[in-house]
C-alpha cells in the first residue's frame, strides 16, 4: 500500500476549504452558498481523519459523524429557508434580496 505524507494530505484538506471559502465569499446565490460550506465541513472531517489516521484513534472518525450529522440538519434548514425566500421573493440571489436589508442606519 502506498502512503501519502502527512503535509500532502493537509494540503489537499486545505485546497478544499479554501474552495469552499472562495464559494462563500464569491457567490451570490444562496444554494451554491450552501454547496461551498458543505464543502468546508467536509474538508474539517478530512483533516480529522488524517490525525486520527496518523494517531492511529478513531476519535476523528467519531467527529467525522458529528460533522456529518450537523451537515445534515444545516442542509435541512438552509433548504426550508431557501425554499420560503424564492416562495417569498422569487429568487435565491443575495444581491436581489433588497428587502432583507437594514435601511435606517
Amino acid at each position: 500500500m502506498i502512503s501519502v505524507p502527512v503535509h500532502v494530505q493537509l494540503l489537499l484538506a486545505s485546497i478544499l476549504f479554501l474552495i469552499g471559502l472562495v464559494g462563500v465569499l464569491i457567490r451570490r446565490n444562496v444554494i451554491f452558498m450552501l454547496m461551498s460550506v458543505e464543502i468546508m465541513l467536509n474538508a474539517a472531517g478530512l483533516v480529522f481523519i488524517i490525525g486520527g489516521a496518523h494517531w492511529h484513534q478513531a476519535d476523528g472518525q467519531a467527529m467525522v459523524i458529528f460533522i456529518l450529522a450537523m451537515a445534515a440538519a444545516e442542509v435541512a434548514v438552509g433548504l426550508a429557508l431557501i425554499l420560503q425566500v424564492f416562495h417569498l421573493h422569487k429568487t435565491v440571489d443575495v444581491d436581489c434580496l433588497e428587502e432583507l436589508k437594514d435601511t435606517q442606519s
